[in-house]
This record gives C-alpha cells, sequence and structure tokens, in this order.
C-alpha cells in the first residue's frame, strides 16, 4: 500500500518510536514528585518542552503539552477569549479554517459571541487587507491557519499578524500541517499544533501562550502545564512528539525540495493524463507534499475505492465521501469543484517509483468511475427559450453530467436550467462553466430545490 494521506496523519517516525519505547521505562512516575522516578520524569518532560520550543522559536514556559491538536485549538481560543473578555466578544477566523477553529467560533456564538469569517481567493488564501477590515472595536481573537489542511495553501501569517497587532489583537495560528517543515513567521501571539500530524505519536498537542498575551483558562482549573491542561501528562508520548519534530526539522529543507519536485510532477501531468481535472491550492505558495484536483463527472467517494484497490491511500473533500453529503468547507470557500475530489499528500520518504505508479493508475481508475456514473438520458422540457433538466433528487455528480450532456442542445445564447436539491451543485455547476467555457448566469428559486441557469456561449 502505498501511503498518500500524511495531511491526516503521518507514519510514525522512527525516531519517535524509539524515544517512546525508550521513555516508557524512563517516564512513567508523577513529574510532580521529589522522589527519584519523579525527578527522572520532570527530567524527559522538561527537555521535551526545550526541544518543541526551540523547534517553534519561543520560550519554554510558554509551551503547553495538551491532549490532542483539536484540545489545543479549543484551549488557546476559548482562553484568549476569556483573557480579553473586557474587550469584547468579536471573533475573527478565515472561512478555510480547520473545524476545530470552525467548532470553536460555533461554541462562541452559542455564547453569545460573534464571528467573522474571512474570505479567501480562488487559490485558498486570505488578503491581509481583508484581514484587517475584519478587525474592529471589540474584537477579542483573530485566528488563522498557516497552510491549509485541504489543499495545502499557506497563508501570509506575518502580514496578517503585523495588521492585528497594529490593531491591538491577538492572532492564533494553527500551525498543525506546517510545524514540520519549519517554524512559523510573524509575531503570532498565539499558536498550536498536533504531534500525529510530523510522524509523532496521536494524542499530543501542543499549545504556545507567549508572554504578555492575556489568557484565562476556561473551565475548572488544574495544577498541571501551567494550568492550561488538565490530566497528568503523557510524558512517553509528549517525549516521542518533541523528539520526532527535532528529527522531522533535521530532514525537512532536504527532504521539502524532492517532495516539491514530486508534487510540481504531479501537478503538471495531472491535466495531461486525464481529462476534466482541475488542481487546486495555490501552484507555488504551499506545501511541499500535497497536491489536491478535482475530476468533473466523478464521484469522490467510488473514486477513493478504486485506488484503494489499486493500493493508494488518499484522501477526499467532495462532496460525496461517505462522512458528509455537503461539499468541503474548504473547496465551497475557494468557489472550485469539489466533485470527484482527491487529496494526495506525501509522507516524508514517500517513493518516487510509487508517484509514478500512481500516475499510471489514476486515469483507468477516473475513466471506470465516470462509466460507473453514466447518467440516463436526462429530464428535459422546454420552457420559453431555456431547457429544464430536471435533476432533482439526484447527487452530483449527476447533474453536472446531465448539464454537459444537454449543453449542446440549445444554440448558442440559449440557457438551461438545472433543477437540483443537492447542495453540492451549488459549487459544482458554477465550477463546471468557469472550465468549459459556459457563462453561470446564477441561481433562482424553484418549488424544490434551486434552479441553476446556464447560458451556452460556444
Amino acid at each position: 500500500m502505498s501511503y498518500f494521506d500524511a495531511a491526516s496523519a503521518a507514519p510514525l517516525h522512527p525516531v519517535a518510536r524509539q524515544a517512546l519505547l525508550a521513555s516508557l521505562d524512563e517516564g512513567w512516575a508523577d513529574p510532580s514528585r521529589l522522589y527519584r522516578e519523579g525527578r527522572r520524569a520532570r527530567m524527559l518532560l522538561d527537555a521535551a518542552r526545550e526541544a518543541a520550543a526551540e523547534a517553534v522559536g519561543c520560550r519554554a514556559d510558554e509551551v503547553v503539552f495538551t491532549a490532542s491538536g483539536t484540545r489545543a485549538v479549543h484551549t488557546g481560543v476559548a482562553g484568549a477569549l476569556a483573557g480579553r473578555r473586557r474587550i469584547g466578544r468579536h471573533l475573527v477566523v478565515s472561512a478555510v479554517e480547520h473545524s476545530s477553529v470552525l467548532h470553536a467560533g460555533e461554541a462562541h456564538e452559542r455564547e453569545g459571541g460573534t464571528v467573522t469569517q474571512v474570505a479567501v481567493d480562488r487559490t485558498g488564501a486570505v488578503d491581509p487587507e481583508a484581514y484587517g477590515a475584519a478587525l474592529r472595536e471589540g474584537t477579542a481573537l483573530a485566528c488563522l491557519q498557516s497552510a491549509n489542511h485541504e489543499v495545502g495553501t499557506e497563508q501570509p501569517v506575518a502580514r496578517v499578524a503585523e495588521v492585528c497587532r497594529a490593531a491591538g489583537v491577538p492572532l492564533l495560528v494553527d500551525a498543525a500541517q506546517s510545524l514540520a517543515w519549519g517554524p512559523v513567521d510573524g509575531d503570532w501571539s498565539l499558536l498550536t499544533g498536533s504531534a500525529h500530524k510530523w510522524g509523532g505519536p496521536a494524542g499530543v498537542g501542543l499549545l504556545v501562550v507567549r508572554k504578555g498575551t492575556r489568557f484565562a483558562v476556561a473551565g475548572p482549573a488544574d495544577e498541571r502545564e501551567s494550568g492550561r491542561a488538565a490530566g497528568f501528562e503523557n510524558i512517553p508520548a509528549i517525549v516521542a512528539a518533541a523528539a520526532s519534530l527535532r528529527a522531522v526539522r533535521a530532514e525537512a529543507a532536504r527532504e521539502a525540495a524532492r517532495l516539491r519536485e514530486l508534487t510540481d510532477r504531479l501537478r503538471a501531468r495531472l491535466p495531461e493524463l486525464v481529462p476534466d481535472v482541475e488542481v487546486v491550492g495555490d501552484p507555488v505558495r504551499r506545501l511541499p507534499g500535497i497536491v489536491t484536483f478535482s475530476c468533473l463527472y466523478a464521484d469522490g467517494e467510488t473514486l477513493l475505492h478504486e485506488l484503494d484497490r489499486a493500493g493508494f491511500a488518499v484522501s477526499s473533500g467532495s462532496s460525496c465521501t461517505s462522512s458528509t453529503l455537503t461539499p468541503s468547507h474548504v473547496l465551497r470557500a475557494m468557489g472550485v469543484l469539489s466533485e470527484g475530489n482527491v487529496r494526495v499528500s506525501l509522507p516524508f520518504g514517500a517513493a518516487e517509483a510509487d508517484v509514478e505508479r500512481f500516475l499510471e493508475v489514476l486515469p483507468g481508475a477516473v475513466a471506470g468511475v465516470r462509466a460507473k456514473l453514466g447518467a440516463p438520458a436526462p429530464a428535459t422540457v422546454t420552457e420559453g427559450d431555456a431547457l429544464v433538466v430536471d435533476a432533482l433528487g439526484k447527487l452530483c455528480p449527476i447533474p453536472v453530467i446531465e448539464l454537459a450532456k444537454v449543453i449542446g442542445d440549445v444554440p448558442v445564447g440559449g440557457t438551461v436550467r438545472v433543477l437540483a436539491d443537492d447542495e453540492a451543485a451549488r459549487l459544482d455547476i458554477p465550477a463546471w462553466c468557469a472550465m468549459r467555457g459556459q457563462e453561470y448566469v446564477g441561481e433562482e428559486p424553484a418549488e424544490r430545490g434551486s434552479a441553476y441557469v446556464v447560458r451556452r456561449i460556444g
């Protein structure tokens, strides 16, 4: 099996495995105790904290270990908002943040706070000026990921941090995807990370709160981890997480160059090998190992199963995955095609031969999925000058397939109204128009679902 889903969870680094096994014997005791075993555990914990601080570029007493990256985000957001509650209750986030940040925002809204989502461009990047415009009197916190988890686009963190600092607003950076490659630039105030993203064990998160940042622990206090992370520290896992972060950083420059060459190859050859493919994300400002693309007329879940049978583990932000019936919030915010979406995220050490084999297998897999999804002759009627396609009750990509089948039946300048009640059609029909050079007129209300109007240009 070729594992191409490192953005979800990186394989355990050999150094992490060694450190974990060694510290199981040495780091099992309570690090708050003064006897020998406790002192030994405390030394391991302190050394791990120093190593993590060096990797992040902060002071060791600013680092807190949590039970997960998600817990680090939730603790960081809640603590920063509570610490600045006298300033206001307004939170600013980007529209493409990880779900942990968006869920923290939803919880804040349920408690009476307000949240502003800053839009992104078609590559998935925010505009620092837009962040500045979103800040206002009463803004307690802003959040921005260092790089996107679905499409790999790197965000202008340093420039956004400048804008936030000028407005007196702390910036929390979710650096889960980028910490393996280097520290995060900029004058940020809080930062979070997750060990299983860089080859450490699952169940270890990193929260950094820089000195001078107002922070108040939300919920019951605990004497451990500066009172910011309750519960007994999992010292073996923490030691393994810090050791693996140091190890991947030592390899980062060389491995980044190698993986970037492989992903550049994928980005260039995918449109040549597979027709009707949109490669998404910034082509330059992106993480080294992530390539995301979407295939017209293909079902994402079926495509993932085909690739799994061929020996490739990949993921998807498609509207047709088993976990959701709506498009990925990241793809939706970017306004790109969501159907037949595949994310390839190469782990450290990914073999060139595996990438070449993926390029050999993919065209046949996509063709097979498209053949299986060949839609029946669409039900069409004529209303005035418009051809109406009834795709109600059909999930994407079927409405798009039926649109493609009939667009040639109307004269140039004529329109097709696609009736659809699948949420994904709101994203995929405009994306199809952009890819095929047709004009997307807009969405109109209908008795059921919506009517998506497309004008034939050529």
